[in-house]
């Protein structure tokens, strides 16, 4: 058996295992060995029926009754359904795809079930697809077990528990492992974290690691493997991106020279001053563009912190100096230089551009907008609008020769047919996945990039930032223009709704409008077995119409929407066309309606801290008292304690810590597209074990000492062609 073997190679495998093992992306033996358990289940688990809730992982030693195979109403899947006993309650079992279960249980064994607890669409607890343990505890023992749990299981660790899809179990996963492991292919296997690396923070090696986290003898054998797979997963990611910040630093770049007091003067122009935040963050981009080599930088704000400000006056410096002259050694005495700035949607980008236009009026610059229905130039050469909407192939003939100093655009400015003519500066917003491939399209010149600033309004952990953006130095801004109202957060108990409602019709007189904000787009399949129930945009936007605002107009924004669909949507609402938008999270970054003072957000203990906290910015807008109604129907106390966090917080970034610790990392918002694990972003709740990641990473790049571990090297080379952070 070698690791690089296909799992059908030495497995028989039927077509649904094979098609669940592609699904779980497992394709050979190394992939399975690499799959590690989400938990492992021990009697710490072990409750009585009468103390489960929803969303809980538990044990229960249990009486089953009532054993029958049946077929789903609409998709027919054949299923088996028990009752389960226990001296406090009973509980409904069903197991998908796995009839058998019916056959190889009696009736009025004892048992223990390993699984999940939902609530079915009638608000009763079930348990779906749990682990059956038939060599389990007495029921003697389960008392014993329950209040003295802490004395019984401190060595002790009953077996893992491995995600699961159709046709593959945790089960199988465990016995196959197992048997990977009893032929003793890891004897070969070379540890690739060097050992002085592994001495120092004292990891077990991979070879003792890998057999500890699928089959441990102890609690301290997992989390020891655990830990030392979290801070593998950490130190690669850091290794990666300590090299693309050497290779980023090693470029040129253009020297741009202006003070901090001809940035203030564009500022005073405007009309308003920097805050102190404002003026730290604009001091250190100054002096990063001032530098021969390329910045990089990340600059993190809560809505409404001036960010655009800050993106405006680096521009107006950047686009006010002339390109240098190589050869003369001195500044060109024509042109300027031109800036890009890019965002996620039409809706964003189409509001950069009108902002930049406010900002600029009056200016000798020229500001273009493309997209992927259109394109603008500013200023207009004849009528009363302030830009006129021109041919694509007209505005990208004006930036390759450098009339367009500045081009504000989506995904379409990193298409091939863009071209610069002296590129100085790219920023890019809400661009999380936005790296260094992408940068370099921006730039048409071999070794040479523009200076690079991201901006981002989602409040990122410290330690995840440090991770993900190990590449980007970090600027704060933790401090909102005076002036800004607090916004006023109320969690709504379902009793207290129809007061909540009459509020807004007060507040509609005067003539505010109102975000609903729902978790998904359309109603479930009431047919489907447990479903969770959400409220949906479509049926809670008829209600609304129906039942509480007859005379107002309401219309929805979602993502199945078309961008076109989207913005002329968001056109109306901002024309004050439509009173109340009903919309998914899709307006959680980037939607800017002034006049939008007031949010409801249903279902609110489905979003994380920093999700709700982005959602509610969307009406930090304007000089209005702004208003944030948290509808939840939970009666789940932590859940209640997390979302009475939105109200004590000072802001984003202390909700995103608290989220991480409350929630887990798993559940923060948008952290799937950064393509770390389960297993890694554990790893980010712990500062220690990221600064020493990233400690040892930064030292062997900086000092280029991966020629001298060349195990590390060729697996460094292996996994960083597949890290897709950009």
């Amino acid at each position: 058996m070698n690791l690089r073997d296909t799992l059908s190679q030495h497995f028989r495998l039927n077509e649904t295992q094979k098609k669940g093992l592609t699904k779980l992306g497992l394709n050979t033996i190394q992939d399975l060995l690499y799959y590690f358990p989400a938990r492992y289940s021990d009697s710490s688990d072990l409750k009585l029926i009468q103390d489960l809730h929803n969303g809980d992982i538990a044990t229960i030693y249990v009486k089953v009754s009532g054993l029958k195979i049946k077929k789903s109403f609409r998709t027919k899947i054949p299923m088996a359904e028990a009752v389960a006993k226990d001296e406090s309650g009973s509980i409904k079992i069903t197991w998908f795809n796995q009839a058998f279960i019916a056959k190889i249980l009696k009736e009025g064994q004892h048992v223990s079930l390993t699984g999940k607890i939902s609530e079915n669409k009638n608000g009763q607890l079930t348990m779906n697809n749990p682990e059956v343990d038939k060599n389990s505890y007495a029921s003697s023992e389960v008392h014993h077990t329950l209040f003295s749990k802490h004395e019984i299981i401190e060595e002790e660790i009953r077996f893992p528990i491995y995600r699961e899809t159709r046709g593959v179990t945790s089960k199988w996963i465990f016995h196959a492992i197992q048997k990977i492991l009893s032929t003793g292919i890891l004897e070969g296997v070379q540890d690739h974290i060097p050992e002085d690396i592994i001495k120092k923070y004292k990891l077990p090696t991979l070879q003792t690691a890998l057999v500890w986290i699928h089959i441990p003898k102890r609690i301290k054998d997992a989390e020891a493997s655990r830990k030392r797979f979290a801070f593998e997963e950490v130190f690669f990611i850091q290794l990666s991106k300590a090299q693309e910040k050497k290779n980023n630093g090693s470029k040129d770049s253009y020297q741009i020279s202006i003070t901090q007091k001809q940035v203030n003067a564009f500022v005073e122009r405007l009309g308003f001053s920097l805050t102190k935040a404002q003026e730290r963050a604009v001091s250190a981009i100054l002096a990063d563009i001032a530098k021969p080599h390329p910045m990089s930088r990340l600059l993190e704000g809560d809505v409404g912190s001036g960010k655009t400000a800050i993106a405006a006056s680096i521009a107006n410096a950047v686009v006010t100096n002339r390109p240098f002259d190589k050869e003369k050694g001195k500044p060109q005495n024509f042109g300027n230089l031109q800036v890009a700035m890019m965002a996620p949607t039409e809706i964003l980008a189409t509001q950069h551009f009108e902002s930049f236009v406010k900002l600029f009026k009056g200016t000798p610059i020229q500001i273009g907008l493309l997209t992927g229905t259109g394109a603008k130039k500013f200023p207009a050469k004849v009528g009363s609008d302030p830009w006129t909407n021109i041919s694509k192939a007209q505005l990208l003939k004006w930036v390759k020769n450098g009339e367009v100093s500045i081009l504000i655009g989506t995904h379409a400015l990193i298409y091939k047919s863009v071209s610069f003519k002296d590129l100085a500066l790219a920023i890019v917003d809400e661009q999380h996945r936005f790296g260094t491939k992408q940068r370099g399209k921006l730039s048409q010149k071999e070794n040479f990039a523009p200076h690079f600033l991201s901006m981002t309004a989602t409040p990122i952990p410290r330690t995840l930032a440090l991770t993900i953006y190990g590449d980007l130095d970090l600027t704060l801004l933790d401090e909102l223009p005076p002036g800004r109202k607090r916004v006023i957060t109320e969690l709504v108990a379902p009793d207290a709704r129809d007061k909540t409602y009459d509020f807004i019709k007060k507040e509609m007189l005067e003539g505010r409008q109102l975000y609903v904000i729902c978790p998904r787009i359309n109603e479930p399949d009431p047919d489907k077995e447990n479903v969770l129930q959400m409220k949906s945009v479509q049926a809670e936007s008829k209600r609304l119409k129906k039942e509480i605002f007859p005379d107002k107009k309401i219309d929805v924004l979602h993502s199945k929407m078309t961008p076109k669909e989207k913005e002329k949507t968001m056109e109306r609402f901002a024309k004050h066309e439509i009173d109340i938008l009903v919309a998914t999270s899709v307006v959680e970054v980037g939607v800017n309606v002034p006049n939008a003072t007031m949010i409801i957000i249903e279902g609110a203990e489905r979003f994380g801290l920093a999700q709700l906290h982005q959602l509610r910015g969307r009406v930090v807008r304007s000089s209005h008292q702004a208003h944030c109604f948290v509808f939840t129907d939970t009666n789940s106390a932590k859940s209640l304690e997390r979302l009475k966090a939105l109200q004590t917080a000072k802001n984003g970034f202390e909700l995103s810590e608290l989220d991480l610790q409350l929630r887990g990392s798993g559940d923060l918002a948008g952290v799937k597209q950064w393509g770390v694990t389960d297993l890694g972003m554990e790893a980010i709740k712990n500062i220690k074990m990221v600064e020493a990641a990233r400690t040892e990473a930064q030292n062997i790049i900086e000092k280029n000492l991966l020629k001298n571990y060349t195990v590390l090297q060729k697996e460094f080379e292996a996994r960083d062609r597949k890290i897709h952070f950009e």
